[in-house]
């Protein structure tokens, strides 16, 4: 890991920008911590994080104020990162049976999705454990957000994620569903009831899949972008309960 740059935000939270290999990364940590302290780590859609990073810097600030440090890393295919063609092909596929009004066939979700969770889950596995040798950063860790099924197979295979908060908003391979059974950590899951880019049915199913006994769904009246301000607060609450 290689820190490329660093500033502090007006509440004094410090946000470094790192390379991992060929990775673009952001870091926020608390202004003052007097021992290591706890990380979640924050998925993102594929839209590349310099769209994103105004949606993830105020909730790696909300995640500072509570004492925790956050992190995220680009997806494979996405930002500045290189193309990825087979990607690329999917999400034509994709935009062409939206935009026709026809219904979006398990053979393109496979396609969108499960190379992304392929490619995305062992980078974050190696952001982890780059970030987890800095003296600031002590663990235990959270995952928060981002393509649902890049978090569920995370907290499959990944044992220093103690819990997980996800956006039931992205298309939901079948196999995916299958390795949610087997998913134990305690998870917090926002809907929007009126999300136009999600499968309700789906997102419920997927819910019950879930083996965890802690599990909590929150669905919200309102549309993708219509999350309710307090909708964050139940989910700061959830992530201070199981990383303090």
């Amino acid at each position: 890991m290689r820190f490329t740059s660093e500033q502090r935000l007006d509440d004094g939270v410090l946000e470094r920008e790192f390379t991992l290999g060929e990775i673009p990364g952001i870091l926020w940590t608390p202004a003052s911590a007097s021992a290591p302290v706890p990380l979640i780590l924050l998925g993102h859609p594929p839209l590349g994080l310099h769209k994103m990073y105004p949606r993830l810097v105020a909730r790696a600030r909300r995640a500072a104020a509570d004492g925790f440090a956050a992190a995220t890393i680009e997806l494979p295919g996405s930002g500045d990162r290189p193309r990825w063609a087979a990607a690329e092909q999917a999400r034509a596929d994709l935009r062409r049976a939206m935009d026709a009004g026809e219904p979006v066939s398990s053979e393109i979700i496979d396609a969108l999705i499960l190379p992304l969770v392929d490619r995305a889950v062992p980078e974050s596995q190696a952001a982890l454990d780059a970030l987890l040798t800095l003296p600031e950063v002590g663990g235990p860790v959270a995952y928060s957000g981002g393509v649902i099924s890049v978090g569920t197979r995370l907290a499959v295979v990944e044992p220093r994620i103690v819990a997980a908060g996800f956006f039931a908003g992205s298309f939901v391979p079948r196999a995916i569903f299958e390795e949610a059974r087997r998913v134990t950590i305690p998870l917090h899951v926002l809907l929007q009831w009126d999300d136009e880019r999600n499968d309700r049915q789906a997102a419920l199913d997927l819910f019950d899949a879930f083996g965890s006994q802690e599990k909590t769904l929150h669905a919200n009246m309102g549309g993708h972008t219509g999350v309710p301000q307090f909708a964050g607060e139940d989910a700061a609450g959830f992530f201070a309960r199981h990383l303090r």
